[in-house]
């Protein structure tokens, strides 16, 4: 389910996204409604779920993934295959 409306999340993985600053998957709508939200209050993106800023390249993502992973985060290492 997603963590922000608790609707069942799509089993096709294209109709979600995984956030790597807090693991949590959100559905597609929600992430629609945040960019919308971002985009008309002219803000900067955040997570939709934590609010941590947006990661700027790829090496960001990994090393917040590698941080969840650190951690014990069982999705991120799920995600990462460990």
């Amino acid at each position: 389910d997603c963590p922000i409306c608790c609707l069942p999340l799509s089993v096709d993985d294209h109709n979600s996204t995984m956030m790597t600053c807090c693991s949590k998957t959100i559905c597609d709508g929600c992430d629609y409604a945040n960019d919308m939200r971002v985009w008309r209050e002219s803000l900067k993106w955040t997570c939709p779920f934590c609010r941590h800023p947006a990661s700027r390249s790829k090496d960001e993502s990994n090393q917040n993934l590698m941080k969840r992973i650190e951690a014990n985060d069982p999705v991120a290492m799920c995600q990462e295959g460990i």
